[in-house]
């Protein structure tokens, strides 16, 4: 079956820290660019992240900058977030999105919200005390 498949995520005190990992299952992740999202309850989802399939410099939101840190291991078709230092700001359901990776990856996040080949099934990110 083709589709991301995601692990990771959980329950965490304020300040801990948490990977997330989006696997790509079916399909080769090399040429994709992936896309970390987050929508918590009452908000509008949120680009978190985002990594070309140049991985080059990649695109963090003001939010997480200095916090988060997407990576690809291409051999083991998977994308992580290490989400460091969270807040309960950051509680909110995340998922990760692949698709073409044409241009920086800020605008290439901007497209996966909307335009995007493969979803993740979600997970949830709860940062509480």
């Amino acid at each position: 079956q083709v589709q991301l498949v995601q692990s990771g995520g959980g329950s965490v005190q304020p300040g801990g820290s948490l990977r997330l990992s989006c696997t790509a299952s079916g399909f080769i992740m090399d040429d994709y660019a992936v896309g970390w999202f987050r929508q918590a309850p009452g908000k509008e989802r949120e680009g978190v992240s985002c990594i070309s399939s140049r991985d080059e410099s990649p695109y963090y939101a003001p939010s997480v900058q200095g916090r988060f840190t997407i990576s690809r291991d291409n051999a083991k078709r998977t994308v992580y977030l290490q989400m460091n230092k969270l807040h309960p700001d950051d509680t909110a359901v995340y998922y990760c999105a692949a698709g073409g990776s044409y241009g920086s990856p800020y605008y290439i996040l901007r497209r996966l919200a909307s335009d995007s080949d493969y979803w993740s099934q979600g997970t949830q990110v709860t940062v509480s005390s």
